[in-house]
């Protein structure tokens, strides 16, 4: 990911549509694994459509800062050919 928060949501901005998995942490050092669409950016946050069948809540957001203090690791997945 970029390097300033500009960056980063310009990254995200291109990625909008594809699927990605994020990593974020739960406090207490939990790490929470989740993946899905991402969705939509905005100017402050993006949105992510987690997978239905494996997550109970159906959207979660971050803010583009979360990722930037490294709170949130996002990895946007290939897809096969």
């Amino acid at each position: 990911m970029g390097k300033t928060l500009f960056e980063i949501k310009q990254s995200l901005d291109e990625n909008v549509g594809k699927r990605i998995t994020l990593k974020a942490n739960g406090g207490r050092r939990k790490m929470v694994e989740s993946s899905g669409l991402l969705e939509e950016t905005y100017p402050s946050v993006f949105i992510v459509k987690l997978d239905k069948d494996k997550h109970p809540i159906e959207r979660v957001s971050y803010s583009y800062t979360d990722i930037l203090t490294e709170t949130v690791e996002l990895t946007v997945c290939e897809e096969a050919p």
